[in-house]
């Protein structure tokens, strides 16, 4: 693979890594794929958390040297968009439309906060991967689609769709957060009697009356929806 030109330009040539096969060099054929590499080190992303993926890691996961993996991603970053793409293909690119914009983009942030808690990596690296692959550019398809009937031009509907994506990715990035701190019952006890010393104080009136208020869901779901309601149903078409 060759590196993109031009100045400060980085990573490989996006045209020779989406829209060549991956085939194997000269030479016997390798035991392993630009598939398998793939798919080890999103299974190792999965496991232990992006970090633990690097090309030795890696290369130990499918039997290879690491020099060899070296013609199939040159590097960490060039493997990341091979990851992206590679989990983009669990999105459902055809999903059914209704023809009302806002519900199926509400849907379209559904699937893709499903598909982040699934792969609780991929908030991070969204949002530092510019080249789509073909199965991200299939679902990037389908949310322009739904985004038709409302009129918009097709930059705008690009600009939405980016600002949903980066508000699922922040939105899963904390969710991922607070379950991880979830776990240590006796910090969130600490930090619920801090608020409420900060509350009583007289200080913070609007804190204190936003703390009291009660009525609403607090599961995952509930506190999701309600945002991506309020973000969606705030678009304006016109």
């Amino acid at each position: 693979m060759t590196r993109a030109e031009g100045p400060g330009a980085a990573g490989v040539d996006p045209r020779e890594l989406w829209l060549s096969p991956d085939r194997p060099r000269r030479g016997r054929r390798p035991a392993f794929s630009r598939e398998a590499i793939t798919a080890a080190a999103v299974a190792l992303a999965d496991a232990e958390g992006i970090d633990a993926v690097t090309m030795r890691r890696v290369a130990a996961e499918v039997g290879a040297g690491v020099m060899s993996l070296y013609s199939y991603a040159p590097d960490k970053e060039t493997l990341l968009d091979l990851m992206i793409d590679h989990v983009s293909g669990e999105l459902p690119a055809s999903a059914p439309l209704t023809g009302d914009w806002r519900t199926d983009l509400k849907a379209v942030g559904h699937l893709q906060r499903d598909h982040m808690l699934r792969h609780p990596w991929l908030p991070a690296a969204v949002r530092t991967r510019r080249t789509p692959g073909p199965n991200t550019l299939a679902f990037l398809e389908h949310a322009l689609a739904a985004l038709r009937p409302s009129g918009l031009d097709g930059a705008a509907r690009l600009e939405i769709f980016a600002q949903l994506t980066a508000f699922v990715a922040g939105h899963v990035a904390h969710e991922v957060a607070q379950a991880e701190a979830a776990r240590s019952p006796g910090r969130a006890a600490a930090e619920a009697r801090y608020l409420a010393a900060v509350a009583a104080d007289g200080r913070h009136p609007e804190l204190a009356e936003a703390l009291s208020a009660t009525g609403r869901p607090l599961t995952p779901d509930a506190t999701f929806n309600r945002f991506l309601t309020r973000l969606v149903d705030g678009l304006d078409a016109g």
